[in-house]
């Protein structure tokens, strides 16, 4: 894999402004922030860059109790569990860390768990700067900061909020990077692949196994991730970025903040990657928010790929009906993948990549004009328009208007008299000719009275 980043691991206890101070210095809303103890569980990693300072990586980690059975409340259910988890994340997340930020809240003061804990981020020996947030102006400063003298970190005061301090911190941050780090190497183009799907489809399990490591919280409490999170890894060659996101319910189940924060974030990502991954459940089987998915994404030409996870768990003659089931329900976008697969297992995991590069190669395509007229005249000697309200559609000239999607224009002669029909007819056939098997496609008919002039 290409060289990266010296990276800066925040640490501290739940609730201190992590995420906040994450999101802050990034200069974009990543993280999820929630006045809730325990939001963040996967650690979550961005770059901070400022004007006349090296640029450095950030990891956000979730909130460490130090003990696997302390409860982190989270609403009134008490659910709990994740702590030797988040643990486990934050201690990985240090092996591979330059410096450490240690966070506290200035206005609950140093509490014994803040102790612990610089104890803890003390004996790793790496580089670190206690950042006493929610400070929020200079006048405050000398009380709040007065207890923290005891760890014997370098102090600052700032508010993650407000963004009291945020150029000195990275300034600060920043002294603490190995000498050699002063230059950014060129970021290495990946393939950004979107994971999206129902809570408990196994989105953070498919990850683990194809990055071949433990990168993602994975459990069997549904609605685990929350943030849509990065994970960057290289195979034979190739470097790409799976987007783990939310599990995505109908509207009308979610009441809770945090999960609708975590469903939009989910939907958002799978605008920005190259390629989106529906992961369905096997055991499960298909539902009518899986459908609604599979409609947005094709409604908004979406390159995806539908992956039937877990189906070492289903008989043979159910997996079967299922796929059969799944391609009828993507009867509207034939061109969709669908394919079986176990995290688990590691069963047909190898073709998920190379599929995924071949749908971001087929969005990119571009057709020369020759090619574009010469496949025009092909189709319609193949099969002409029909006639409608007594007279027949003339087609002119076809251009590619833009790619991903590959987008196609026919400019013809009245474009009310072709039939839905034809348009999936012109459809198939433009694909065949050039080879866009599973991208998505759009086609346009534009009314125009002359023929394009040489």
């Amino acid at each position: 894999m290409a060289e990266t980043l010296p990276r800066i691991i925040l640490v501290g206890r739940p609730n201190v402004g992590k995420s906040t101070l994450f999101n802050r210095l990034i200069r974009s809303n990543r993280a999820i922030t929630h006045d809730r103890p325990g939001v963040t569980r996967d650690r979550m990693e961005g770059v901070v860059r400022r004007n006349g300072l090296p640029a450095f990586g950030i990891v956000d980690t979730g909130g460490i109790t130090l003990d696997a059975h302390a409860m982190v409340v989270e609403g009134p259910e008490g659910i709990r569990g994740f702590e030797q988890d988040i643990l486990d994340q934050t201690e990985a997340a240090m092996k591979d860390a330059a410096a450490v930020a240690f966070v506290v809240d200035g206005r609950d003061g140093l509490l014994p768990l803040d102790e612990h804990l610089a104890a803890h981020v003390r004996r790793k020996g790496l580089p670190t700067i206690c950042v006493v947030n929610k400070v929020d102006g200079a006048e405050r400063e000398d009380e709040q900061l007065a207890e923290f003298h005891v760890l014997g970190f370098p102090l600052l005061a700032v508010s993650a909020e407000h963004g009291h301090n945020i150029r000195a911190l990275v300034e600060d941050l920043a002294a603490l990077l190995p000498e050699d780090s002063s230059e950014e190497p060129p970021a290495p183009p990946a393939l950004r692949l979107a994971m999206l799907g129902r809570p408990n489809a196994g989105k953070s399990s498919l990850i683990n196994a194809l990055s071949g490591e433990e990168r993602m919280i994975v459990s069997d409490v549904a609605g685990t991730t929350r943030d849509s999170v990065d994970v960057r890894f290289s195979r034979n060659g190739k470097d790409y970025v799976f987007v783990d996101t939310a599990g995505v319910r109908r509207r009308t189940k979610i009441t809770d903040n945090v999960e609708k924060y975590s469903v939009n974030s989910a939907i958002k990502s799978s605008t920005k990657a190259d390629v989106t991954v529906l992961t369905l459940d096997a055991a499960e089987g298909v539902s009518q928010q899986d459908k609604r998915l599979m409609d947005m994404l094709n409604t908004r030409k979406t390159p995806f790929m539908v992956l039937i996870n877990k189906c070492d768990l289903a008989p043979r003659n159910a997996l079967d009906q299922l796929k059969k089931n799944i391609s009828q329900m993507l009867a509207f976008c034939p061109h969709v993948p669908v394919m079986l697969v176990s995290a688990l297992t590691g069963k047909d995991l190898e073709k998920i990549l190379p599929l995924a590069q071949r749908i971001h190669e087929e969005c990119s395509i571009r057709i020369p004009t020759g090619r574009l007229n010469r496949a025009m005249e092909e189709v319609l000697t193949r099969h002409q328009p029909p006639v409608v309200k007594r007279a027949r559609a003339k087609f002119f000239y076809l251009t590619q208007a833009e790619s991903e999607p590959p987008t196609f224009v026919f400019f013809v002669s009245d474009a009310t008299r072709v039939p839905e029909s034809y348009s999936r007819y012109l459809e198939r056939a433009l694909r065949k000719i050039f080879g866009i098997v599973h991208a998505p496609m759009r086609l346009h008919l534009r009314s125009s009275h002359k023929k394009k002039e040489k």
